[in-house]
């Protein structure tokens, strides 16, 4: 008996068979499994392995479906997929490729939320001591929020009430929405370019989580920090609670809350004014006062001129009567000093010795003063000078 002719298949032929009965019977399935081996590279898909206690399994997340995800993968995360089992021909393997991924008991945004939170903590976002004070009267106000929204109704109704003489500027974004965080992120940017802004308030109504998380996106969150204007963050109820309000200046429960925080009351000026200048009178009061009181004891201390001149004039001619005595002795020394040192040079001057017979003989024509008789010689010419009148003589004989 012939048996039936057998059909051989190729290996890429048998791999297209299970791969199409896999990816027919299939087609989407819902997985649970833990991360593991993850990769990124620079084409942005991602690569993991999923696995529990007895199987593992590839799996792949295109990058034109990881851009959508709320949080980011990574190892040891427990998760529910969603996916189409297919096969990699090359390698022969079977491999899930993935749109949707959640951590199990915890939802996507909240993983995304936490871990941008962890992020920007670690940057500095929601230092308290970064955070700016308000101006007190602010000029120009510049506001992000949906002009068609009941946030902006509430807030120009609290302004108008409060304060009807400032100026508003409103730029128009969507607040919820796939481009809604870019919107606001480029209406932050667009009011810190105008000089004559000095609050910026982004604002919404309340709304569910993924309404309000454009509010939680990372992009709005640097604007905000980046912001050389104040911000103030008003979005949602006073339950709900985002990114944008963590990094802001200020927080505020709800945007007609803003709006009274950001803007005092007139009244509340003319009070403030009222309290502040009535503490400037007494102020000066006090001052004048002191300044009396200082000006008084100042008077008590003067002295009248005519009695003070008397007074001066009376030291004065004490002064030179004391000048004139001592003077006098000083004069008086001075004299006798003189007339002591004058009888000293007399007792010491030549001519006195002269006057009492002595003489002085001198060589000519050297005039050199002769002590000794062997100096001269038979036939010199002398020069004798006496106490009154001079003898010119010859040498005759010496002894």
């Amino acid at each position: 008996m012939v048996g039936p002719a057998r059909r051989i298949l190729t290996i890429s032929e048998l791999t297209q068979k299970i791969k199409a009965l896999l990816e027919t019977n299939l087609y989407y399935v819902w997985v649970e499994g833990e991360i593991s081996n993850l990769r990124s590279p620079v084409s942005g898909h991602i690569y993991f392995t999923l696995k529990d206690a007895g199987a593992q399994i590839r799996a792949v997340v295109f990058r034109n479906q990881a851009k959508f995800f709320k949080f980011k993968p990574s190892d040891g995360l427990h998760v529910i997929c969603r996916g189409m089992v297919s096969v990699y021909q090359e390698r022969g393997e079977y491999q899930l490729i993935l749109d949707y991924i959640e951590p199990k008991g915890l939802g996507a945004l909240q993983a995304a939320l936490q871990q941008l939170k962890e992020k920007l903590a670690k940057e500095g976002f929601f230092d308290s001591d970064r955070k700016r004070p308000l101006p007190i009267l602010p000029k120009k106000i510049g506001i992000v929020t949906s002009p068609t929204g009941a946030a902006i109704r509430d807030m120009l109704k609290v302004f108008g009430r409060r304060f009807a003489d400032i100026s508003i500027l409103i730029y128009p974004v969507r607040v919820q929405g796939i481009e809604s965080a870019r919107e606001i992120t480029e209406g932050i940017y667009e009011l810190n370019q105008m000089k004559d802004i000095d609050i910026i308030i982004i604002a919404r109504g309340g709304g569910s989580q993924e309404d309000l998380w454009a509010f939680n996106e990372e992009i709005v969150a640097r604007a905000i920090y980046k912001s050389k204007v104040p911000v103030v963050s008003a979005v949602g109820h006073e339950i709900d609670w985002t990114i944008a309000d963590m990094v802001a200046d200020l927080r505020a429960p709800t945007p007609s809350a803003a709006a009274e925080m950001v803007i005092r009351s007139k009244e509340e000026f003319i009070e403030k004014l009222i309290a502040i200048n009535s503490q400037l009178r007494s102020m000066m009061i006090h001052r004048v006062d002191d300044q009396r009181i200082l000006l008084h004891r100042l008077e008590r201390g003067l002295i009248d001129p005519s009695r003070r001149l008397k007074e001066i004039r009376l030291r004065l001619g004490d002064v030179a009567g004391r000048l004139d005595i001592a003077v006098s002795h000083y004069l008086e020394m001075v004299k006798k000093d003189y007339l002591h040192i004058t009888e000293r040079l007399n007792i010491l001057s030549p001519l006195n010795m002269l006057a009492r017979g002595y003489s002085i003989t001198r060589k000519i024509p050297s005039m050199v003063i002769l002590r000794n008789s062997k100096d001269v010689s038979v036939g010199d010419d002398m020069n004798v000078v006496l106490a009154k009148g001079e003898i010119f003589c010859k040498v005759t004989k010496t002894i």
